[in-house]
């Protein structure tokens, strides 16, 4: 994250659209704004961003020179830590957030915080989920001992086994409640046959009853 410069895209690529002499800036006090934000918080999308808007995407809007109004959206930052480097201007950050996060947003956030504005330069993600940097495998080394079954990509789920009806009802995208499913919480679940097969993941719907998010086709 550079601080001091705020920018139409809120990266490197972007105009510059301010400037502010945050060389004050303080390791303790970028420390002090990143807590600030960790936890849940309301985040408001990028303009350069594929959100749609009336059917539109906020990027071909953004790309026409149009700017409108964005509802904010509720994300959760699990750990935010900042990390000083050789540049007073430039810090290091990294991040655990749920599902939506823009670290854009995040790097333009901690500027406004700082009472100036920033930018973020480069942006690396380290893991997906349960699959790290340690589990990745070059697309030109990838061989077929390298695949996984489906139910690998959501090993990090709650994972609930049917019964043959039930396993019927998956397949055909019922919404139904937790307790005929078997599940109780927020989810999601990973939702397998007796076989260990992967059918689909549900997801919370509100009232007691959950939907799926998606099917996997078991022919």
């Amino acid at each position: 994250v550079v601080l001091g410069t705020a920018t139409s895209t809120l990266d490197a690529t972007g105009e510059v659209t301010g400037t502010w002499d945050m060389s004050g800036v303080t390791a303790e006090a970028m420390a002090a704004a990143a807590r600030d934000l960790t936890g849940p918080i309301l985040q408001v999308p990028p303009m350069v961003s594929a959100v749609s808007v009336g059917g539109r995407r906020l990027h071909d809007l953004a790309r026409a020179g149009i700017e409108i109004e964005r509802a904010p959206r509720p994300v959760t930052l699990h750990r935010l830590l900042t990390f000083p480097t050789s540049d007073p201007l430039v810090h290091r950050l990294e991040v655990e957030c749920s599902s939506g996060t823009y670290v854009r947003a995040l790097a333009a956030d901690l500027g406004t915080a700082l009472g100036g504005g920033a930018h973020l330069r480069a942006l690396r993600r380290t893991a997906v989920g349960p699959f790290t940097e340690a589990r990745a495998v070059p697309l030109d080394q990838v061989a077929q001992g390298h695949l996984l079954y489906p139910l690998a990509a959501v090993e990090h789920l709650d994972r609930v086994v049917v019964d043959v009806e039930t396993t019927a009802l998956v397949g055909h995208g019922t919404v139904m409640t937790g307790q005929r499913l078997g599940v109780q919480g927020g989810g999601p679940w990973a939702v397998t046959d007796g076989d260990g097969r992967l059918l689909a993941v549900y997801e919370d719907h509100g009232g007691g009853r959950v939907k799926p998010a998606v099917v996997l086709p078991t022919a």
